[in-house]
């Protein structure tokens, strides 16, 4: 019922800074919790970050703290991923994705987000 569609990707030299976009479609009526989330080549999908409904709460994975931060235009419907510092390691595809609410204890549980976008791919360079 919400289409998340990411946007922002590229490539970029070891150090560089990215901004991922997110904008929500669908029910616009519905509260959600949206996330943010990356898959490795050869990996599992993993969390990056996630913001509550009304942006007051925000959650980090623990490796990616201090370098890449979330944010949401709540009037717009759309949510950014701030990439800073960025790595070699970091290249993947990032999702965003959208979840009515924490079912699990860990805030970037997958499991915890319903709705996902297609994915836009971020290259990072040494």
């Amino acid at each position: 019922r919400v289409y998340p569609v990411e946007s922002g990707g590229g490539s970029v030299q070891a150090g560089g800074s990215l901004r991922l976009s997110c904008a929500a479609s669908g029910d616009t009526d519905s509260s959600h919790h949206m996330g943010w989330f990356r898959q490795l080549p050869g990996k599992q999908r993993e969390g990056v970050a996630a913001i509550s409904t009304d942006g007051d709460s925000t959650y980090y994975a623990d490796s990616l703290k201090g370098r890449f931060a979330i944010s949401q235009d709540t009037a717009k419907r759309i949510v950014y991923l701030q990439m800073d510092s960025l790595k070699p390691e970091d290249t993947a595809v990032y999702y965003c994705a959208a979840g009515f609410y924490y079912y699990y204890t860990d805030f970037l549980d997958r499991r915890n987000f319903r709705y996902w976008g297609q994915g836009t791919q971020v290259t990072v360079s040494s």
